[in-house]
Order: C-alpha cells, then structure tokens, then sequence
C-alpha cells in the first residue's frame, strides 16, 4: 500500500452513507495523532466561552480530577467512532455521555458549539501541521458524523455541512468568547495535566509550546501573555517538520484509537464503557433518543 491509496479508498466511498467508514479511516489510520491533538484543543477552545469554562470550574472534574475526565472523555467519543451508532458499546457510550451532560443546565446553544469544535478545529490543524489537507469527501464525512452524533445528543439546530459548522464556530466565539475566574482555572489545571504525560524537567517547555499554539483570541480570553515570536516559530515549526516526516512513512497497516494513546492513564487494567465518567443523582438526566434496549457494559 502507498502512502496516498487510502485517500483513493476514501474518494470511492459516498460521504453521506459512509461517513462512519471514511471517518473512522481518517481519524485512525491516517491522523490518529493529529486528531488527537486537534480534539484536545477543540475542548480547550470551548472553556474560553464563560458559561462553559465556568461550569466546568463547578464540577471540579477537570481541576481536582483531570486525568479522569481527560480519560473518561477520550475513552466515550472513540468507542463510538470504533463500533459506531448502532453497536451495543456505542449506545452505551453515547447514553453515559447523555446522562451526565442532562444533569446540568446546559443551553442548547452551547452544546452546538461544543459539537462545531470538533469539526472544526481538526481541519485547521490539519491545513496547518498535518501531512496532508482534509479531501472534500473526508469533511462532507465529518460534518456527516458530528450531524450524527449530535442527533443523538439531542442538541438541535445542527449545522448541516462543514461550513455551516465552522460559520456557527466562528460567530459564536466572536460573540461569547470572555474571561471568567473559573474558566481560566481550568485552562490552568489542563495545561498542568499535559506537561505532566512528560518528565518533569520538560514541564515548563511543555506548557510554553502549549500557549504558543493558542491563537490571539483565546490568549485574550484566558488572560495570557502572548508568547514570543520565536517560541511561536520554534513549536509550529517542529509540527510542520513532523508532518513532513510523517509523509515520508509508509501508510499505517493498522488502525490506532484513542483508547491506545499513552496520555490515557486511569485504567491500565482496562474498563467498562458503562462505568465511564461521573454519575449524577438518579432520576435527573438521560437519554434524549430512544434505544431498544439497555446494553450491556463492554469491558476493555
């Protein structure tokens, strides 16, 4: 196999009914570390909008506890890019994530941009640090599975192509995008919960390469100095010498899913989907969309 077959593979697939199949060769055969990346920051993106940043202050999930929401968070979305919509597991997925989001006053609103985040910004990472662009079809697929996926969700008002989502993105960051205390302690604690995947000595290097990813408006947001131009220069540019690299590579033989990542970190014996995340008080919460029945928990 050469280094482009796949994309000649994903080219002969309909991004419409395909979408799962050609997302799921992007995202685990071809970028799997970039895609990484890309979800990461779409997260972090999101806390810059006060009312977000700000709840997730409240929770403390992502300031006392961290490494697990980070796992727990990883852990949901890849198993249902792995077994999709339909399978027992990403059901059981998909109704955790449900469960813990409707416990909380959440605007639809915001729950659609969260959604447009990770649209969005894996295709701008991607322009900028990846070995290849996004093909057509790939982001037709991509707005196709996050169109799913937020059916499921129950958000409304989806954004029907990639660029319905990224003009949603863009308007509502210009919009809501602010400083608050709270949201600005949870940018903290995730920046400390990075460098803290490498050895000590690199902490600081490892959050100084972090911010000089940010882009103006979330450095605003969170209140930070702008970095320098060289810092800048020095983190991009080792991205865009590893995307060359990579380019150089044969193509991945196998596909490589989150749940494989070293940065996950809390369950080295492995897990049940259904006993992902937090659980909040009974009777509050739930599934917005029917399913037959309950499935089991899907060990790991």
């Amino acid at each position: 196999m050469k280094r482009f077959d796949r994309l000649k593979d994903i080219q002969r697939l309909d991004p419409e009914r395909d979408f799962l199949e050609i997302y799921r060769i992007t995202a685990t055969y071809e970028f799997p570390w970039d895609i990484t990346r890309a979800l990461e920051l779409a997260l972090y993106r999101t806390y810059a909008v006060p009312s977000i940043g700000r709840l997730l202050a409240e929770t403390a999930e992502l300031t006392d506890r961290s490494q697990k929401r980070y796992d727990d968070t990883a852990l949901l979305l890849d198993t249902v890019v792995e077994h999709g919509f339909d399978s027992e597991p990403g059901r059981t997925a998909i109704r955790r994530i449900n469960r813990m989001h409707n416990s909380f006053d959440i605007g639809n609103d915001d729950m659609r941009y969260v959604l447009c985040t990770f649209v969005v910004t894996p295709k701008r990472w991607l322009d900028a640090y990846g070995w290849r662009r996004l093909s057509d079809h790939e982001l037709r697929a991509c707005a196709a599975y996050y169109r799913t996926l937020g059916a499921h969700m129950g958000i409304k008002d989806l954004p029907q192509t990639y660029e319905d989502f990224e003009h949603t993105l863009d308007t509502y960051e210009e919009a809501h995008f602010g400083w608050d205390e709270g949201a600005r302690s949870v940018s903290d604690a995730t920046l400390e919960l990075m460098a803290s995947w490498y050895p000590r000595p690199l902490a600081p290097l490892v959050r100084g390469a972090s911010l000089a990813l940010l882009d103006d408006s979330l450095l605003r947001a969170f209140r930070y100095a702008r970095p320098s131009a060289a810092a800048r220069s020095l983190t991009r540019g080792a991205l865009r010498l590893r995307a060359r690299a990579v380019r150089l590579l044969p193509p991945r033989t196998e596909p490589h899913y989150a749940r494989q990542n070293p940065e996950i970190k809390g369950y080295p014996d492995g897990y049940e989907v259904a006993a992902l995340g937090t659980f909040p008080t009974p009777g509050v919460g739930g599934c917005p969309v029917g399913h037959l029945r309950r499935p089991d928990a899907q060990a790991r």
